[in-house]
C-alpha cells in the first residue's frame, strides 16, 4: 500500500483535537486529504490555531465546539460539522481525562468526569456517527485506548481511567460486530505514554515514549482501504512493554 491512505473527499472528526495527541492525529489525517473538524470544549483559541495550520498546509478545516458527555451537545457538534463539511466518515474518539491519584483519594466528581469523558463520550459520539456511516456503507471509527487495558490493568493509581479505557476496548469489539455488514470498521489504537508525557522515560521500552508518528501510523492504516476487512482490533503502541516484567 502507499505510505499514506487517500482520504480525499472524506470528513473526519477527532475529538479533543485542539491540542496534544488529538491535534497531531488530526493533522496526520488532514495530511491524507480528509476535510477535518477540530473539536474542542473550552480550548477555542488552540482549536482555531490547529485549524489554521491545516489550512496553511492546503487542507480544509473547521472548528466545532461540544461537550461530548452531553447527548444534546453531541448532536449540535455533529450538526455543525454536517452543515459545513457533510456527514462524518471518520471518527477518532480521542478525549479522555484522567486523575493520577490513588483511587481512595479521588473525589467523586473527578471519578465521574473521567468515566464520562473517556467512556461515555466515546459511546455518544459513535452512536451519533454510525447511522450516516451505515447509510453510505462506509465509515471508520478508531478509539484511543490505553496499552494495558486489554489486560484489565488494575493499578490503584489512576484507576477510573483504566476502568474507562477497558470499557472503550469492550465497546470497540461490540460495535465492530454490530457494524460488520455495514461497510464500517471499528478499531482501537492504544498508546502507553506519548511524547507529551511528563513522566521520566528511563524505564520505558526503547528508552523513550511513543512519538506522535508512532501513534498515527496504525491510525492511518485502520483508515486505509487495505484495512477494509479488519475490525474489532486493538494495536498497543507501547514499544513491546510487558507490565509483568516491570517489577
Amino acid at each position: 500500500m502507499d505510505s499514506l491512505p487517500d482520504l480525499s473527499g472524506r470528513t473526519a472528526l477527532v475529538t479533543g483535537s485542539a491540542k496534544r495527541v488529538g491535534r497531531e492525529l488530526l493533522l496526520s489525517i488532514a495530511e491524507c486529504g480528509a476535510d477535518v473538524a477540530v473539536h474542542y470544549n473550552e480550548s477555542d483559541a488552540a482549536a482555531a490555531a490547529t485549524a489554521d495550520e491545516v489550512r496553511d498546509r492546503g487542507g480544509v478545516a473547521i472548528t466545532a465546539q461540544g461537550d461530548i458527555t452531553d447527548p444534546a451537545s453531541v448532536d449540535e457538534l455533529f450538526e455543525t460539522i454536517e452543515s459545513e463539511l457533510g456527514p462524518v466518515d471518520i471518527l477518532v474518539n480521542n478525549v479522555g481525562d484522567f486523575d493520577a491519584r490513588h483511587w481512595s483519594e479521588i473525589d467523586w466528581e473527578s471519578w465521574q468526569n473521567v468515566i464520562e469523558t473517556t467512556f461515555y463520550g466515546t459511546v455518544l459520539c459513535s452512536r451519533r456517527a454510525v447511522p450516516a456511516m451505515r447509510d453510505q456503507e462506509w465509515g471508520r471509527i478508531v478509539n484511543i485506548g490505553f496499552a494495558d487495558s486489554n489486560r484489565m490493568h488494575a493499578h490503584p493509581v489512576n484507576f477510573p481511567y483504566f476502568v474507562a479505557k477497558t470499557g472503550v476496548l469492550m465497546f470497540t469489539r461490540m460495535l465492530a460486530t454490530d457494524t460488520r455488514n455495514d461497510g464500517v470498521t471499528v478499531n482501537a489504537v492504544s498508546p502507553f505514554a506519548v511524547s507529551n508525557t511528563e513522566a521520566g522515560v528511563d524505564a520505558f521500552p526503547r528508552g523513550r515514549p511513543a512519538s506522535f508518528e508512532d501513534v498515527a501510523a496504525p491510525l492511518q492504516f485502520f483508515l486505509s482501504d487495505a484495512a477494509d476487512y479488519i475490525s474489532g482490533q486493538n494495536v498497543a503502541v507501547d514499544g513491546g512493554r510487558m507490565p509483568e516484567f516491570d517489577g
